[in-house]
């Protein structure tokens, strides 16, 4: 992301008299959020709003390529970049497109993705280093020896970037990804997964899918060595937070449906079932893509996100290069008859039995039905779910609200679920995790962060039927706004 003064400077100039006027409301106690909010997450928030609901749109090209600009590498962290290589068999892709097809309700439209390598970024955190000290120059494989030299937990955090699944990339991310690193005494793994709108649907969970067995069964030439499932702890923000779980889940429906057998990685077979890893955690997940719970418009007076279109939330953007596609489509990630798939919007699945322990940091926000939904089901299938809500906080505050108490907090519990899910030594149980994981709900009040327990097995506001009838509605009328765009890419 560009944040250089220049570029601060043209986004926030013309912004003055509405800071101004954000200044003036607070003070005078007249918007609706002071009575919970300070000055300055007031004009934070309100600042981000205005920017992602502009009436104007930028082109998505553009959008993209500036969330995309990397700030360059300095300060308490040690970054090495790798490329993870493809493997010559079509085993990955196979068990992939398979796990779709079987989860499919209806017919659904989709293209099978090639298969590429994937770049990555395994991050660590640089100890008694100024926040200014640029980056030492040394080859990639030295960076990631100075990294090891400095890890002493055996957690490897797989970490997915949020953006919406067209934003966003490790670079952008590489602040929150270091301090998870510091927390842990571990080391992460960022991925450049493919964004959309030119790689669709399953591209990007293809690419995480392919780094997770990397992981596990390092390929030829890996600066790393084989890392345990037990020691993978899966984390990421709003549409991270959904690859974290759609990969979960991939993983447990290749499990249901293949008990014997093998695929093949790098020459190497890799037996079902597949080992879940030790733990996925998500700073408010994106986890219903089409948007149809009911905190999408009761909490949008807390949040920054856009408030939905339910006919058409696509067609605003200006055409540009890759915007809209070809054939065109009626939505960024993936055509409208994907959006109740649970590998598109995990909201949907039915079934998390024999899930890895689940975390959810969520605020008072408009994603927040959602994550309760999943955890709710999660939790009464017996998996352990840690789940903790913050009032009146917007998406994703631990990583824009720092320097209030909740922020610091979310973090902080955050990266304590990952310490404590992904710390088993070589010794321990396979069900070691689970032991030291347990359901536990918490209610965060708004700035004393005063905490009251909740059932999470009695979070949802709706059961699965309800949720399926308002994923359909809201997926129908979509469909009627614009169905042209409805029909896309070619079926597999």
């Amino acid at each position: 992301m560009d944040t250089s003064p220049s570029a601060l400077l043209r986004v926030f100039l013309p912004k003055v008299p509405f800071i101004a006027r954000t200044v003036l409301w607070h003070q005078l106690s007249l918007s609706k959020t002071s009575c919970q909010w300070d000055l300055r997450t007031e004009i934070t928030i309100n600042l981000i709003r205005s920017l992602l609901d502009s009436p104007n749109p930028a082109p998505l090209s553009k959008t993209q390529r500036w969330s995309m600009k990397d700030p360059g590498i300095k300060g308490p962290m040690w970054i090495a970049k790798v490329t993870l290589p493809r493997p010559d068999e079509d085993d990955v892709r196979s068990v992939l497109v398979d796990a779709i097809e079987s989860l499919k309700g209806a017919d659904v439209v989709y293209t099978a993705p090639a298969i590429l390598p994937v770049e990555a970024e395994w991050t660590g955190y640089r100890a008694n280093v100024r926040h200014d000290r640029p980056r030492l120059d040394l080859s990639e494989d030295q960076h990631y020896q100075n990294l090891m030299s400095e890890v002493s937990s055996p957690i490897t955090i797989l970490y997915l970037h949020g953006g919406v699944h067209y934003m966003m990339d490790p670079s952008s991310h590489r602040l929150p990804v270091s301090r998870l690193a510091r927390l842990t005494n571990g080391r992460c793994l960022s991925v450049r997964y493919r964004l959309s709108p030119q790689d669709a649907f399953p591209c990007a969970l293809l690419d995480v899918f392919l780094t997770y067995l990397s992981l596990l069964h390092p390929p030829p030439g890996s600066y790393h060595e084989p890392v345990a499932a037990k020691n993978v702890v899966l984390a990421g923000d709003s549409a991270g937070g959904n690859l974290a779980f759609a990969l979960v889940q991939l993983i447990l429906e290749i499990n249901r449906s293949r008990t014997i057998g093998s695929l093949v990685f790098h020459g190497q077979p890799i037996e079902f079932p597949l080992p879940v890893p030790a733990g996925a955690s998500s700073s408010s997940p994106w986890l219903d893509l089409s948007r149809c719970m009911p905190s999408v418009l009761s909490n949008v007076q807390w949040d920054y996100l856009p408030p939905p279109d339910g006919v058409d939330p696509v067609s605003r953007f200006p055409h540009d290069k890759i915007w809209p596609t070809d054939p065109p489509r009626g939505d960024l990630y993936c055509d409208l008859t994907m959006l109740d798939h649970p590998l598109v919007s995990p909201l949907a699945a039915k079934d998390w039995t024999k899930s890895c322990p689940m975390y959810f940091c969520s605020g008072e926000e408009m994603l927040a039905d959602e994550g309760k939904a999943v955890a709710s089901v999660a939790a009464k299938q017996g998996v352990p779910v840690v789940w903790e809500q913050y009032e009146a906080m917007p998406h994703c505050f631990p990583m824009l609200l720092e320097h209030l108490e909740a922020g610091r907090k979310g973090f902080k519990n955050w990266a304590a679920f990952c310490a404590k899910a992904g710390a088993s030594s070589n010794d321990d149980d396979d069900d070691d995790a689970e032991a030291r994981l347990e359901t536990k709900g918490t209610w965060f009040a708004a700035k004393t962060c005063k905490e009251t327990a909740i059932d999470v097995r009695t979070l949802a506001v709706c059961n699965m039927e309800e949720v399926a009838e308002r994923m359909g509605s809201a997926i129908r009328a979509r469909m009627r706004g614009k169905e042209g765009e409805a029909k896309i890419l070619p079926k597999l």
